[in-house]
């Protein structure tokens, strides 16, 4: 079902990682990161792809070491999805990691020492033509940040990510994109909506370390969905201590609800209730089970009784209203009677031949 309201997007710089766009008129990404260990090539190639073939843009990649970026050497040539290598504390893993192809760096330019260091990094970038993402993290700012502000406040992220762009404006850098994440939710929307005011590239959004899959995808989708509201974002990871795919599921679950992106299928069902005329969380369930492979948008309603059932299957390219007869809609039409036995096996039959023909 098509919006009739639009969210305004924040006017960015646009940089690309890899071949994918990040800022101005870009779709927003949907990426996430990697929970092997990057030494084990075979694991991290498979997990991958794995979240490659789940939708992701964009992967990024942990390097702590330099056996790490070797392995990183490795992957790269066994994948296609664009790969962003994570990078703390040692410069020379990020210029090893650039000249094996990383199409992103993710480091702070103030952690990885004296200037001359950055220097080199930043060298090594725009030879090889390689953005460079500032992370900017509420658990980790220098310490006399923390000494200032006592605590970890949006002002004192502001103040961090500043510090970094400073660095990178002073060598004339400017291919890069930022994040400014806190495990709070008001402290990362605040500071996002501060520098966003102030600044013209590109922004990652996360709420990070936000927790298991049902609690970080509800912390995730208020924060993320706030920002995103107001057209603030252009790229954007789901952090759960889950499995990665789980990310690339919530986040386009989430820009597919604020009418953002639209990847797969979108499915309106109603919560049940005793009214409904077959089992509608049964039906829901398998039926998304079925659909995972689709990446094709398309608008499905499932909904269990006559009360709001034709309406919304009207509404929608594929819906079924529970009645006596269950009755399928096709863009807007009734199509056919559809009994309780058959209705995943039809609606999965309709939205297949849908996509086919459409």
């Amino acid at each position: 079902m098509k919006s009739t309201y639009s969210i305004k997007r924040r006017e960015s710089k646009q940089i690309f990682v890899g071949d994918v766009a990040i800022g101005g008129n870009a779709l927003i990404s949907v990426q996430s990161m990697t929970n092997t260990d990057t030494h084990d090539v075979k694991a991290t190639v498979v997990q991958i792809q794995e979240v490659q073939n789940a939708g992701a843009d964009l992967v990024r990649i942990s390097v702590p070491t330099m056996d790490a970026a070797h392995a990183f050497k490795e992957i790269k040539k066994q994948v296609s999805i664009p790969l962003i290598a994570d990078i703390h504390f040692d410069y020379k893993i990020a210029l090893k990691v650039a000249e094996y192809g990383a199409d992103c760096l993710r480091i702070n330019p103030g952690n990885i020492g004296r200037e001359c260091r950055v220097k080199e990094v930043v060298a090594s970038a725009l030879d090889n033509n390689i953005p460079i993402r500032i992370g900017v993290n509420a658990g980790s700012l220098e310490k006399d940040l923390q000494k200032k502000y006592i605590k970890p406040t949006p002002e004192a992220m502001v103040e961090s990510a500043f510090r970094h762009i400073d660095i990178l404006d002073r060598l004339n850098f400017d291919n890069y994109k930022i994040s400014l994440k806190a495990s709070e939710v008001f402290m990362t929307v605040f500071a996002y909506k501060q520098l966003a005011s102030q600044i013209k590239n590109p922004l990652h959004l996360g709420i990070t370390e936000s927790g298991s899959l049902r609690a970080g995808s509800i912390k995730s989708s208020i924060g993320l969905g706030l920002l995103l509201s107001e057209g603030i974002g252009d790229t954007i990871r789901v952090s759960l201590a889950s499995d990665p795919v789980d990310e690339i599921k919530v986040g386009f679950d989430i820009l597919k609800s604020l009418g953002l992106r639209q990847k797969g299928v979108n499915l309106i069902a109603c919560p049940s209730c005793s009214r409904q005329k077959f089992n509608v969380i049964k039906v829901v369930n398998e039926l998304e089970a079925r659909l995972e492979d689709i990446n094709e948008p398309i608008d499905v309603a499932v909904i269990g009784c006559v009360v709001n059932g034709p309406g919304e299957a009207k509404a929608v390219s594929v819906g079924l209203t529970g009645g006596a007869p269950n009755l399928m809609y096709i863009d807007g039409l009734t199509h056919s009677k559809v009994s309780n036995e058959d209705l995943v096996d039809q609606l999965e039959i309709q939205i297949r031949r849908k996509l086919t023909f459409s």
